[in-house]
């Protein structure tokens, strides 16, 4: 008799292949390349990808379509803030010519992680230059369709 295979449980380690894509395509997508390596519930993916994980079998394959707003909750206008231009090249790379579009990564206030923004405006006045930031999720506010291969499960 086989033995059942492994299925997706709350803290299984994984090893799996996936493809987050929004209205206007895809936001990350590993199936062209090296897989993804993951714990659940450490909040490398959110808790309503995660749900739809759990309980799938090593070597399963599957795609969820997402409504607007569940994967990554909707647009907060508090996460768009302007930083002056001078703490972007202080905290940035000095050299670098930002355009609307660049994601730039920043440290997190204690030093032991990153998070990143996208550049939506630039701003020269009386208050000096400024650069628009918005911090949400690419995909905030949107439908997302999620399809995965569950590589491996630990």
């Amino acid at each position: 008799m086989t033995a059942p295979l492994p299925s997706v449980q709350p803290g299984s380690f994984l090893t799996l292949h996936y493809r987050m894509a929004g209205p206007a395509g895809d936001v990350i997508n590993t199936f062209e390349g090296k897989p993804a390596t993951l714990t659940l519930g450490t909040g490398e993916l959110s808790p309503a990808v995660e749900s739809h994980l759990l309980g799938m079998n090593e070597g399963g394959r599957a795609t969820f379509e997402l409504a607007k707003g569940i994967a990554f909750g909707e647009r907060n206008p508090e996460m768009m803030q302007w930083l002056a231009r001078k703490e972007l090249l202080d905290m940035g790379d000095a050299n670098a010519e930002y355009v609307v579009g660049d994601v730039v990564q920043f440290p997190t206030p204690d030093g032991a992680g990153q998070f990143a923004g996208a550049i939506r405006q630039f701003r020269q006045d009386e208050r000096g230059d400024a650069v628009l930031f918005d911090f949400n999720h690419p995909l905030a506010g949107q439908p997302v369709t999620f399809e995965v291969q569950v590589i491996g499960i630990l």
